[in-house]
């Protein structure tokens, strides 16, 4: 892991937060798909639930690739069914915090199920003294890298 990675970790996930609404996008079959969804970040992880019914579960069932859109990060990764949520404990109390009527509404349904979408490339784009940059952590390489633009 390179050490800017490492030292880089923390302000990121400072500034990506510990919950949002954000805009998952999954592919299958030549279609592509973006909803909102509430998320929760969980040690470098971010979760969110959907009904085994709807369109996004089943085109990740059929490509696992995924990716994330919140703030001014594009977040790719790959995204899976967990199970229940009752059978993810982790997940019921950070959504019962941060997201309690979803939690009420959704989560004790017999179809509704956890996704986990690990992330494999985070980019953002950013400004320093009106000079745009982007950064990008890459997960699979544990590097990361920062460009101005011109």
């Amino acid at each position: 892991m390179s050490m800017d990675f490492s030292e880089k970790l923390p302000a990121l996930w400072k500034k990506i937060g510990t919950h949002g609404v954000m805009v998952l996008s999954t592919c299958s079959e030549n279609r592509v798909t973006s909803r909102p969804v509430s998320v929760v970040v969980i040690d470098g992880k971010f979760y969110c639930q959907t009904d085994e019914d709807y369109l996004k579960y089943k085109q990740l069932m059929q490509n696992e690739n995924a990716a994330l859109s919140v703030k001014n990060f594009s977040i790719e990764g790959k995204c899976r069914s967990i199970g229940k949520p009752a059978d993810n404990q982790f997940f019921i109390k950070a959504m019962k915090k941060y997201f309690l009527p979803a939690y009420m509404s959704y989560s004790k349904l017999e179809t509704e199920r956890v996704l986990e979408f690990v992330p494999t490339l985070i980019y953002s784009w950013s400004y320093e003294l009106a000079k745009p940059y982007m950064e990008y952590w890459d997960f699979e390489n544990l590097s990361y890298r920062k460009e101005y633009k011109l």
